[in-house]
């Protein structure tokens, strides 16, 4: 499942620095399905980012990954895989 999610990163990275932005996997909660994320730069501090997220990335990774239920940023809180 984390291979299949660092994949589907990497897809989705592109559209993110191409708006100053980045994505980092910070944890996967394999039993509950859940998806810690980071966003950085631009994205980070983004009024939309929430949308991002929820609207973009996590429809992304539930439409790719089997077994994924959300994605979730943490911010600057924990360190990345």
């Amino acid at each position: 499942m984390e291979e299949q999610i660092k994949a589907t990163i990497e897809v989705i990275r592109p559209a993110l620095q191409a708006d100053g932005g980045d994505i980092e996997l910070v944890g996967v909660d394999v039993e509950t399905g859940v998806v810690s994320v980071r966003l950085v730069g631009a994205c980070g501090t983004c009024p939309v980012s929430t949308q991002t997220l929820k609207g973009g990335i996590e429809r992304i990774m539930r439409d790719r990954v089997d077994g994924v239920t959300e994605v979730v940023d943490v911010g600057a809180a924990e360190s990345v895989i």
